[in-house]
């Protein structure tokens, strides 16, 4: 896909990006989308029929409006004191056109808890492909149940085309930028970057690029698999997704398929990795078929603690 295979609203609005997240960016993210397949693989299609016939979609459909609030409380110890017990909303791979009941279980869960700033990372579409004005509109319905300070990134299933409809609908989204978040006198540095799974269009050294030396560092990644280079580029916490737990998992919660490169200790909660901590979010929706298998969808609220 180039930017004239776009509508002309569209063409007007991508032209507009090009001088804050760079021409080739651009044109990169456009192509590669461009080169999406529509027909699933075969082992989803073969995950869809096994599922069937051992009886368990149904009980793993209903597991999908199941969401789970997840605790983490994570210590920085470049948190400035202002933002000692800040706490974050993490919302990761909603899927959000997956089907209308799905968004109206999210926006009752999400209503009943109290949070700082809302974070998002990605995989807002079912589908990779195809059109997105539904996912707009049911951002445009979740918007006003995410507070204020709400920040996001893209992810493997979205286009770079539903940028402009998410911002004009109040979901910031960082391009490989970094915000600075106030509170009191205190500033905490909130990086994302673009998704680094199938596009491989992140860059962490434009995000990192305005943060100060010794600041405390966020960062916000659709993966969780630039986790080595983000611990050397001096990110404190680094929040993801896309992995899904597995979403169709064992008994135990042992994944069957991870469509990720990552180790397996870094594809589900909480974990480290040297002096930067990490979080990946199982993901609050479901992909590819519509079930979780012991594996309850969540949302996570982080609590950040100087120390």
């Amino acid at each position: 896909m180039q930017l004239s295979d776009c509508s002309p609203t569209e063409q007007s609005e991508l032209a507009a990006l090009a001088p804050r997240i760079g021409a080739t960016h651009l044109r990169q993210r456009l192509g590669l989308e461009g080169e999406r397949v529509p027909a699933p693989k075969l082992s989803h299609r073969l995950i869809r029929a096994g599922l069937t016939l051992s009886g368990l979609r149904a009980r793993g459909r209903r597991n999908v409006l199941n969401i789970q609030l997840r605790e983490n409380t994570v210590r920085l110890p470049l948190l400035p004191p202002a933002f000692d017990g800040y706490t974050l909303l993490h919302i990761s791979d909603p899927h959000l056109d997956m089907d209308a009941a799905f968004l109206d279980h999210l926006i009752e869960r999400v209503h009943a808890i109290r949070f700082d700033a809302c974070v998002l990372t990605g995989d807002f579409r079912f589908h990779s492909y195809g059109p997105y004005q539904g996912v707009l509109d049911a951002l445009a319905r979740l918007r006003p149940h995410l507070g204020e300070q709400v920040h996001a990134v893209l992810g493997n299933h979205d286009s770079i085309r539903m940028l402009p409809g998410m911002e004009a609908r109040g979901f910031p989204v960082l391009m490989n930028e970094m915000v600075a978040v106030r509170r009191a006198d205190a500033e905490l540095a909130l990086a994302g970057i673009d998704d680094a799974h199938f596009f491989r269009t992140h860059n962490l050294h434009k995000a990192m690029a305005d943060v100060a030396p010794g600041a405390c560092a966020i960062l916000l990644s659709h993966t969780p698999e630039p986790y080595r280079q983000a611990a050397h580029a001096g990110v404190s916490l680094m929040l993801s997704g896309h992995t899904h737990g597995g979403q169709v998992c064992l008994p135990g919660g042992i994944p069957i398929l991870v469509d990720t490169a990552t180790p397996r200790a870094y594809v589900r909660g909480a974990w480290r990795y040297r002096a930067m901590a990490g979080y990946t979010s199982v993901g609050c929706g479901a992909s590819v078929v519509d079930v979780r298998l012991n594996c309850l969808p969540e949302l996570t609220l982080h609590r950040l603690q100087r120390g």
